[in-house]
């Protein structure tokens, strides 16, 4: 064989052991990959930021510390924002506990018995008996272990303090994590790993500027939604909204439960107002707006982006669908770039 096809067999072989290596070591880590794809993702946002700092003559070091401290300040200001509105609307919520209960079960007493639908007598003793042994029972078993909430606490910072760790390291030496992944590649290789490079940080950059934009929209539709309907403190529910619709598909109905809370202190009938409200918002923002967006974001078709939701979600839950449309668009860019040196015709 001629040594310098033998050369370049040895270092894609040599290459692809590593990229084995690498999916073994996050198997390994998988409780905490949560944490490393987060951290991955702010140490990629913040690299503008950081380049901007630099070139104004910051060192790298307190660059990335003023931005982390910028980036801290801001969430917590967000929490004071927030936990006083949560604060007042439990207090609020456990006033009214009694008669709301009380008329919850006067409902279900009236369900006791038979009732007719269309002529047919439907016997509902038995299955409001059984609804309410089992919801005393989820009740418990969700509130009634104060251990199990603690460390569920515990384990959330454990792994906030992974997350501003690993984005911190990544941020430090991102510069050199690209020179080793390049030199992985054999030399013929190179300038088609540049290219490939430059592509794919295009294409997350627009993917996160769409996510953010999708957010901003749910937020300010939600806030006005919510002064609409004369909730208090409507501004802080609209940005919980918007935080939590980075979370993709499921955030905006996450966000919609503080809302919701903060309705119900209300009336029964403002909490189903309020529902309506962000099932609506929810619903037309990701299937028409969302699919569309992220789409050209990425350069896939809004059937991909929702196939890819949903792959990802059924392979690794909500950390998979934080993934799924940058992988499916980086297959994307990999298939452009190496189908027409392949085949000598356009993808």
């Amino acid at each position: 064989m001629d040594p310098k096809r033998r050369r370049r067999y040895l270092q894609i072989g040599f290459g692809l052991g590593a990229l084995v290596v690498a999916i073994v070591v996050l198997y390994l880590l998988r409780d905490f990959l949560g944490a490393i794809v987060l951290g991955a993702a702010i140490a990629f946002l913040i690299q503008p930021g950081i380049a901007r700092l630099v070139d104004i003559g910051v060192p790298r070091v307190v660059a990335i510390a003023i931005i982390f401290v910028g980036i801290i300040a801001a969430l917590a200001g967000l929490v004071l924002l927030v936990v006083p509105l949560v604060v007042n609307e439990v207090g609020s919520l456990q006033v009214q506990a009694p008669g709301l209960a009380a008329a919850a079960q006067d409902r279900i007493n009236s369900l006791q018995g038979a009732v007719q639908v269309f002529g047919f007598k439907i016997d509902l003793k038995g299955a409001t008996e059984s609804i309410s042994s089992h919801l005393r029972e989820y009740l418990l078993g969700q509130f009634g272990n104060a251990v199990g909430i603690g460390l569920t606490a515990l384990t959330t910072a454990l792994q906030l303090l992974l997350m501003f760790i690993v984005a911190f390291l990544l941020a430090l030496d991102a510069a050199a994590i690209r020179r080793v992944l390049r030199r992985l590649v054999p030399n013929d290789y190179r300038t088609d790993f540049d290219q490939i490079w430059r592509r794919i940080r295009k294409m997350l950059y627009a993917y996160m500027r769409g996510q953010l934009i999708i957010a901003a929209l749910i937020g300010l539709l939600s806030g006005v939604a919510c002064a609409v309907l004369g909730l208090p403190d409507a501004v802080a529910l609209g940005l919980v909204a918007g935080i939590t619709a980075l979370i993709p598909y499921l955030g905006p109905f996450i966000g919609a439960i503080p809302a919701i809370l903060v309705g119900l202190a209300v009336s029964p009938f403002q909490a189903l107002l309020v529902a309506g409200a962000y099932l609506l918002i929810s619903n037309v923002i990701l299937n028409f707006v969302y699919p569309k967006v992220v789409g050209d974001a990425v350069r896939l078709p809004p059937i991909l982006v929702i196939v890819a939701f949903l792959a990802g979600f059924s392979w690794a839950g909500i950390l998979g669908m934080f993934v799924a449309v940058p992988l499916a668009a980086t297959l994307r860019i990999l298939f452009d770039h190496i189908y027409p040196r392949l085949y000598e015709k356009p993808a």
